[in-house]
């Protein structure tokens, strides 16, 4: 008798089959983390959470252990004196420099590299070379290209019938000369973070707009940068966090001078804890500087989510 189709379905209340489990393909990744890990935990987070345990502590370099403890003095302390602010202001200024022209420069080489029909390499090359040598070999070239009567910038300066300016000596001047070696310096980075956002935009999207009549600009203008937003946003978020823990081309290029003009935050870190051996003060400054660092990215990461639902 044959078997009809009803019969044929098996019921609910029938066991289902046993399907064979996969293995779990999360302990390969755990196992080649768990070094990264312990190295994390052990140089960055270890150290980090040691650091805001000291900040509430007299702690000195000239005597072991922690010392007496202080609670909230030493925030109260950096809060209270004018050398603190001093620094986070030239941080601050330093970042409004350096800020803009690295990610309007980068965006604007990186187009122009892209649409090089020749030499595109050469130009890849060329802007991203600065970018790998050594902060010391970057101070050296600009100390020279800086230096009064016999750098070549003070002799292009002249050369023009312009009263040569002292670079890194005048307080109005070194910020901004440093700010230039900067932007020189480090915008190769920039420049191959668009790179890669450009490269990742269709091409048939400008070949289907130049078909309809639309200019390089419009193109530019319509696809281009709508479509970099998301690299734009983790540029500036970078450059931002980068600018604001300047430390390198200061310190060896001015010392943080004249009079304490380019004394950065992390140089003031140093100076405290390093100079003064005050290590628990300058804990709780370290502290309070990477608050102003979490909060100027969630500022900006929150103004570019909110311009995007808009």
């Amino acid at each position: 008798m044959a078997t009809t189709a009803v019969e044929a379905v098996p019921s609910a209340a029938e066991p289902a089959p046993d399907t064979p489990r996969r293995p779990d393909q999360s302990r390969p990744a755990w196992l080649f983390l768990t070094p990264f890990l312990l190295l994390y935990l052990l140089f960055v987070l270890g150290p980090a959470l040691y650091g805001l345990v000291m900040s509430f502590f007299h702690a000195s370099l000239v005597q072991p252990g922690l010392g007496a403890f202080a609670g909230i003095d030493n925030y109260a302390e950096a809060l209270g004196r004018d050398d603190f602010w001093s620094a986070l202001w030239n941080t601050i200024w330093f970042t409004l420099l350096t800020t803009p022209p690295l990610v309007v420069l980068a965006l604007v080489f990186a187009l122009l590299a892209e649409r090089a029909r020749r030499g595109r390499w050469f130009f890849r090359l060329a802007f991203f070379l600065p970018y790998v040598l050594p902060s010391a070999v970057v101070a050296l070239i600009w100390m020279w290209l800086y230096a009064p009567s016999l750098g070549l910038l003070s002799r292009a300066v002249t050369a023009l019938g312009l009263a040569e300016p002292n670079w890194l000596g005048d307080p109005d001047w070194a910020m901004a000369s440093l700010a230039i070696t900067t932007v020189w310096w480090t915008l190769g980075f920039n420049f191959v973070l668009y790179l890669a956002g450009l490269q990742d935009i269709p091409r048939e999207l400008y070949e289907a707009a130049a078909i309809d009549g639309a200019g390089p600009w419009q193109q530019i203008r319509r696809i281009t940068l709508p479509l970099l937003a998301r690299t734009t946003t983790l540029v500036v978020v970078l450059q931002i966090i980068a600018s604001l823990k300047v430390f390198d081309q200061m310190y060896i290029m001015t010392s943080g001078g004249p009079n304490f003009s380019t004394r950065s935050a992390l140089q003031y870190v140093y100076d405290v804890g390093f100079t003064d051996y005050r290590t628990g003060y300058a804990a709780a400054v370290s502290t309070l500087f990477f608050l102003v660092v979490l909060a100027a990215s969630v500022v900006w990461l929150t103004v570019t989510r909110q311009t995007k639902e808009i």
